[in-house]
């Protein structure tokens, strides 16, 4: 889907017109497009990303038993699975956006979307589904936060 692109004033750093929200399926995630949707609700349209992005499958044993059409059917269903709540938050407020999927190194990843499709802001969850889920930062978080050079709105 096509996002609308319109400039939207707003408190979280200057003119919000692309947006990244990147997207595991986590509590932390879906906040984060709820709180852009309250956001163009009061500021107006902007285009917005919705950003899923699967670790990659490094096992040397599963990679030589497993058919490459098989792990893009992971990564692929993965990523519905991951993309769907806020897909139907957005649709259900009647937002255009864009979805993705992508694999790579998630902290990576987001900053070479954020790059390639012009972002000014990402608003991202505090912290997400991994391991470091229970950590006051994720460990994603603190490496997008390290590594981009755009406005990054954490939502709890």
């Amino acid at each position: 889907m096509q996002g609308q692109a319109a400039l939207a004033s707003t408190s979280i750093g200057g003119p919000v017109k692309n947006v990244l929200i990147p997207v595991d399926g986590s509590g932390n995630s879906v906040r984060a497009v709820r709180y852009m949707v309250d956001h163009v609700r009061e500021h107006g349209p902007c285009s917005i990303h919705l950003l899923n992005v699967q670790m990659p499958i490094v096992s040397g044993t599963v990679l030589a038993f497993v058919q490459p059409e098989a792990i893009q059917e992971y990564y692929d269903d993965e990523s519905k699975t991951a993309l769907a709540e806020s897909e139907v938050l957005l649709d259900q407020s009647g937002i255009l956006y864009q979805k993705a999927a992508r694999v790579g190194n998630v902290a990576e990843t987001i900053k070479s979307y954020a790059t390639e499709q012009g972002c000014d802001h990402i608003v991202m969850g505090s912290r997400g589904m991994g391991a470091a889920g229970s950590l006051l930062l994720g460990s994603t978080t603190l490496k997008v936060l390290h590594t981009v050079h755009i406005p990054v709105v954490l939502v709890n």
